[in-house]
């Protein structure tokens, strides 16, 4: 298990790396409103109401149930979880609303409404878009997890969940996908931190 450890969670970080660049990439070449148009898609009622609660599972509050949980039940690090925490919520909050303040999201951007997929219900936000902090959030504790529960079914488990998270601010017509991109690679830069950081603390 201590041998899979670095090899799973290496995985999923350069997994996360390369799907936060392409996204990105393919944002920058192609323009962030013909790739959120294209990904913006009506999947009917069932997919309304799945995407909307979807996304609750990367609300900031859900740190507290996981911590709950892992610590708790699995006597995993709080240092560690905390500091992951701290660093990922600095990373994304700081620059999007100091920075990249007046970067639009897609209701904002010059896309006639009538053209933007929304849902119901769901209060639409206008400006703070880059990153997304759901997708920082998400793939934040997928890093986290498979660093502190190196097994396969958890990787694949962890990935789903933190690809549903993200996809569903574009579903939403909350987010362009180039603001999920910059919230993967947040999730990459604190949990390396974070991961060091605590490494050098507890070798002291």
């Amino acid at each position: 298990m201590l041998d899979q450890a670095p090899n799973l969670y290496q995985r999923a970080r350069n997994l996360t790396i390369l799907g936060g660049l392409l996204l990105i990439g393919l944002s920058a070449y192609l323009g962030r409103i013909p790739v959120f148009l294209f990904l913006n898609t009506d999947g009917g009622a069932f997919m309304d109401q799945f995407f909307k609660w979807a996304t609750w599972g990367a609300e900031g509050w859900v740190w507290i149930p996981y911590l709950s949980v892992v610590v708790v039940l699995f006597k995993k690090d709080f240092k560690l979880i905390i500091l992951n925490f701290l660093l990922s919520t600095l990373i994304t909050q700081i620059p999007k609303n100091f920075i990249w303040d007046k970067i639009s999201r897609p209701i904002a951007s010059g896309i006639p409404l009538d053209d933007i997929h929304t849902v119901p219900g769901v209060v639409m936000h206008s400006w703070n878009s880059f990153p997304s902090g759901h997708t920082a959030t998400a793939f934040t504790l997928f890093l986290l997890t498979i660093y502190l529960f190196p097994t396969k079914w958890i990787f694949a488990i962890g990935a789903i969940f933190a690809m549903i998270c993200a996809y569903s601010r574009v579903y939403l017509g909350q987010h362009f996908p180039m603001d999920l991109g910059g919230g993967m690679l947040v999730a990459v830069i604190s949990a390396q931190l974070s991961i060091a950081i605590h490494q050098k603390i507890s070798n002291r």
